[in-house]
């Protein structure tokens, strides 16, 4: 039997602004990088900290969407696949780039200063089956706002 899953849920902020690319005349990416923190004690009770970096690439209406509503520091909530990238650099030395490229994306916290105002809610973008006469945004089980969800193709998208 064969088992293959290649399967990543990170959630972070971002480490610089979405970067947009046209591939030929209708394919868009983005690149960007998150930054995932994890705090713990050592042994004597001091506390740590540690911050690991990764970089994002999404694909389509997804990266239009990073782009359009991301900016440096915001909180994000990624799932996707771990890719390996190789190639060889001008020294002719093997190069390698593990990154994450996102499926499934959600804009987590309030509207980013400056972002166009949408439906008028808390949200950062616009999320599918989401009520604009919403009386109160949607919560998570912890009373947490509920993260928009960007859809992984056009298809899918309300818009």
């Amino acid at each position: 039997m064969s088992l293959n899953l290649n399967h990543i849920v990170l959630a972070g902020h971002l480490t610089r602004d979405p970067e947009l690319r046209q591939i030929g005349s209708e394919r868009v990416v983005a690149n960007t990088g998150i930054a995932i923190n994890r705090r713990w004690k050592n042994a004597a009770g001091e506390q740590q900290e540690e911050a690991t970096f990764v970089d994002i690439e999404a694909w389509g209406r997804t990266a239009e969407l990073m782009g359009q509503y991301l900016k440096k520091g915001s909180p994000i909530y990624v799932e996707g696949r771990l890719k390996l990238d190789q190639w060889e650099d001008k020294e002719g030395q093997k190069r390698t780039r593990l990154k994450v490229v996102a499926e499934n994306v959600q804009f987590l916290g309030g509207r980013q200063q400056g972002a166009p105002a949408g439906d008028g809610g808390t949200e950062a973008a616009p999320a599918s089956g989401a009520s604009a006469g919403a009386a109160r945004p949607a919560t998570t089980g912890r009373g947490r706002p509920a993260p928009s969800r960007v859809p992984a193709s056009e298809e899918e998208a309300p818009f």
